[in-house]
Formats: C-alpha cells, sequence, structure tokens
C-alpha cells in the first residue's frame, strides 16, 4: 500500500511541474507577442514582462480550448504608464486590447479639432464565421 501511495505522489508531483513548465513556455510567447504588438502600433513595453491574468474555456471549431489573458504595461511617451492585455489560444493570439493613443499633440491650434477617441480596444482581426465561435 505504501508503494501504490508513493507512486501517486510522484505521479502527482510530475504533473505539477508538467503544467509549470508548459505555463512557463506559453508565458514567454506572450512576452515575444507582447512586445511584437507594442513594437507594431509605437509603445514601450514596460517591465519587459506580461502577467496571468484569467484563463477559460473557449469553443472554437467544435473544440474546447484554453485561452489565456495577459496583461502588461505600456508607455506612449516613456512618463505614462497604461495597460494593456492580449488573449492567447496555444500559440496563437486571439485578442488584443491596448490603450488609447492621441492621434493630435495636445498643442495643436485653437481652430483644429481633435478626433474622437477610439476606445481602448483595437481590432485584432475579423471573426470568420460567428456560428462556430461560442
Amino acid at each position: 500500500m505504501s508503494d501504490l501511495s508513493d507512486l501517486l505522489l510522484l505521479l502527482a508531483l510530475g504533473a505539477i511541474v508538467g503544467l509549470w513548465l508548459k505555463l512557463s513556455v506559453a508565458r514567454e510567447r506572450a512576452v515575444q507577442e507582447a512586445r511584437r504588438q507594442c513594437q507594431q502600433h509605437g509603445l514601450q513595453l514596460l517591465d519587459e514582462t506580461v502577467g496571468l491574468r484569467a484563463m477559460r474555456l473557449r469553443r472554437i471549431d467544435g473544440l474546447h480550448m484554453i485561452e489565456r489573458c495577459y496583461g502588461f504595461e505600456v508607455s506612449t511617451d516613456g512618463h505614462d504608464r497604461e495597460s494593456g492585455r492580449l488573449w492567447m489560444v496555444g500559440n496563437a493570439l486571439s485578442g488584443l486590447s491596448l490603450p488609447t493613443i492621441d492621434l493630435l499633440s495636445h498643442e495643436a491650434p485653437d481652430d483644429v479639432t481633435l478626433p474622437a477617441t477610439r476606445g481602448n480596444i483595437l481590432p485584432f482581426r475579423p471573426r470568420p464565421d460567428h456560428r462556430r465561435l461560442h
């Protein structure tokens, strides 16, 4: 009986270590994606890191997959700190949220009206067929 309990304990410990390693690799992939998105949108990724904020099950093409949400902080000019989020399914980016960026400087002439802000969600890509995503 002692051998069986030792074996179960060893299997549980192995599963925990395997899960930790898998999540570490996924986090590194999220850091790379956050860097790429910040560079593409002209932002600075602060602290060069992301943090896991949430996990949820998502149905894609009839399969249940785990979607992870990572939070990070960015700066538009080096003097501010804004939060951003990215969602990943496996190694693929499934969503992105970045702070609103003013298109004109705050020193615009009085006769120039500033454009309306776009909100803090940037469209990533159109969803293929809404009936397939639940």
